[in-house]
């Protein structure tokens, strides 16, 4: 009997759980391969950690001090290749690194900027260079003993939106996608898997078999392990939270900062959604049951008096608009600081009884897509698939834009859609690139788009999330699918909430959505 009669016997060649970053780039890249996947998430695409990040592909300037030079090797080799695939979600940013005398040697620093510049094969970004703060305009918002530093290229991502078009593009190559779908118990059979599952919709309950489980499940990798009641765990994981304040926009410039702090950790400055300024991160390890976090307020006091150091005007903690944290599954490499623990990720691919399961530990977001492929490529001595390594050349939903060139994209699609407010515009082309069409469908006004919950959010975006994307509650929408909670009146995920109600109904976590309408 050959493999491929073989693997014909199961429900699914693999079930992948967990539905972050790591989770979706699997089941996009095994899709592609034509392997018959199921994808599940017992919450939302990218509800946890994979929501919950500085939102930023770049290297880790910071790990060449930890001699993580692979990694920072890889993840900038990375970088290239995820702006070409969705240069409507990632785009280029510039950042300035003010020198603290106090800390770092400028020679130490220049080091490593050199390397930052060499080691990944840059070709798409400007290289490093050095700044005079009392001249360039950053330095118009530092304190003037920051008079010199240090201007570097890395890029920004819309980080659950990037979850979300690898899971899109997974479905569209026959992935199996169920969301509130929790995986209850996993039990080997002759050599394979029965995988139980629990609908949250209908609290129905029922299995299917898989010749291969994938365990991508983050913070909750080990609990998941713990389900095979035959599982003798390898690895450990160390769980990190790393929360972020949101502020009023600090400065008027595109530039993001990258301070120094004296407990030898690193803080970000970035430019975000326009009127605010984001800033973070923190890493304090935690014993909670993951899923439950959320930000002390000694963490707000720790990173608002940080970037005080720099910026002349002090960052008042009463200011925060919104917080977010995250849990990060760091693979325990027995580092004391957590801080130092290495952000490279570890797969555990455990073949006992052939009864396959690999199970992913850490990870970086700009990382994820040559870890899928790397998971893809392990699990082809026990899966037959009908092609090889595709992604690296494919880009994402939304992000087949000619050349790359989003600005010449904005401006062929003025022509089309000119009548649109320029503020929704501007959201539509970055969150959706080429889909935005599809968004507007016939739309000719902007009274055409429907309701309007206010800010920049119409129904037609609403009704596309609902469709398209998987969106099932008002927190879906303005807080991962966008981020237009930051820029609707108070009392808008209510009325958003009321309209999904009485719209459509969700039958479960694999059926159509249906409308009431």
């Amino acid at each position: 009997m050959t493999t491929a009669t073989k693997q014909s016997e199961f429900d699914y060649d693999m079930v992948v759980i967990g539905g972050g970053i790591n989770g979706a780039g699997i089941a996009r890249d095994a899709a592609g391969r034509g392997l018959r996947v199921m994808l599940c998430e017992k919450d939302d695409i990218a509800q946890h950690t994979s929501s919950a990040s500085t939102k930023l592909i770049h290297g880790g300037l910071r790990y060449l001090e930890h001699y993580d030079f692979l990694l920072v090797r890889h993840a900038l080799q990375e970088r290239e290749v995820l702006l070409r695939a969705a240069p409507h979600i990632i785009w280029p940013l510039r950042f300035i690194l003010p020198h603290h005398n106090a800390l770092r040697p400028k020679w130490l620093i220049r080091l490593g900027l050199f390397l930052y510049d060499h080691i990944g094969g840059r070709k798409l970004l400007p290289k490093s260079h050095s700044v005079n703060l009392a001249e360039h305009e950053t330095g118009k918002a530092l304190k003037s003993t920051y008079n010199s530093g240090f201007e570097y290229s890395d890029c920004w991502v819309q980080d659950a939106r990037l979850v979300t078009l690898n899971v899109m593009d997974a479905a569209a190559r026959g992935c199996d996608v169920r969301v509130r779908t929790e995986v209850t118990d996993l039990v080997r059979k002759d050599g394979s898997w029965v995988v139980h599952l629990k609908d949250h919709f209908s609290n129905k309950k029922n299995k299917v078999s898989a010749r291969l489980v994938v365990n991508a499940s983050g913070p909750w990798v080990e609990k998941t392990l713990d389900l095979d009641e035959q599982h003798d765990s390898k690895h450990g994981v160390r769980l990190v939270k790393g929360s972020h304040v949101v502020v009023p926009k600090i400065f008027d410039h595109p530039y993001t900062y990258i301070f120094q702090n004296a407990d030898n950790r690193v803080l970000f400055a970035v430019p975000y959604e326009n009127d605010f300024t984001l800033l973070g991160t923190t890493d304090v390890e935690v014993d909670d049951e993951p899923g439950k976090e959320s930000i002390e307020q000694k963490e707000v006091d720790y990173i608002c008096n940080a970037v005080s150091e720099y910026f002349d005007k002090p960052i008042d903690p009463s200011t925060v608009v919104w917080t977010y944290s995250g849990v990060r599954p760091l693979y325990d490499d027995a580092s004391e600081n957590a801080s130092k623990v290495t952000r490279d990720y570890k797969l555990d691919f455990d073949v006992r009884k052939n009864a396959p399961v690999l199970s992913v530990y850490g990870g970086k977001i700009t990382t994820y897509r040559k870890l899928a492929e790397e998971v893809v490529d392990m699990t082809r001595t026990h899966l037959t698939t009908s092609t090889g390594e595709w992604t690296a050349d494919e880009h994402l939903p939304g992000g087949d834009i000619p050349n790359a060139d989003f600005d010449a994209f904005v401006t062929e699609q003025r022509k089309a859609y000119g009548w649109l407010d320029e503020v929704v515009f501007n959201d539509y082309a970055r969150n959706y690139g080429t889909l935005m069409g599809q968004l507007i469908g016939t739309a000719r006004s902007m009274s055409e788009l429907g309701e309007h919950f206010g800010g920049p959010l119409y129904q037609s975006e609403v009704d596309y999330l609902v469709k398209h994307e998987w969106a099932r509650s008002a927190e879906d929408i303005l807080w991962r699918r966008t981020k237009k909670g930051l820029h609707t009146p108070k009392g808008t995920d209510e009325k958003l909430q009321a309209y999904i109600d009485n719209t459509y109904t969700f039958e479960s976590a694999q059926s159509a959505v249906v409308s009431k309408r």
